[in-house]
């Protein structure tokens, strides 16, 4: 399966330079079309799910943003 380049996706190449302790990605459908936005933790200080998903590039951003709050332990309150 072909890895989604910046050239394909700039949304994606963005979350991945931004969120470095996710492995970012989109899944594939069961037609093959690309699905949901897709990150799963390989750094524990960046976040707490192992893998959170997402129908858009925007969603997933804020949802990163709440993980690397929880992870830091900024609020106790996650939704």
């Amino acid at each position: 399966m072909k890895e989604i380049s910046s050239f394909d996706n700039p949304a994606l190449d963005r979350l991945r330079k931004d969120f470095p302790g996710h492995h970012i990605w989109r899944s594939r459908r069961w037609d093959g079309q690309f699905g949901e936005y897709v990150a799963t933790l390989i750094d524990p200080e960046a976040g707490v799910d192992a893998t959170v998903m997402r129908p858009d590039p925007v969603e997933l951003r804020a949802e990163l943003m709440r993980e690397a709050a929880r992870a830091s332990g900024c609020y106790r309150k996650v939704r």
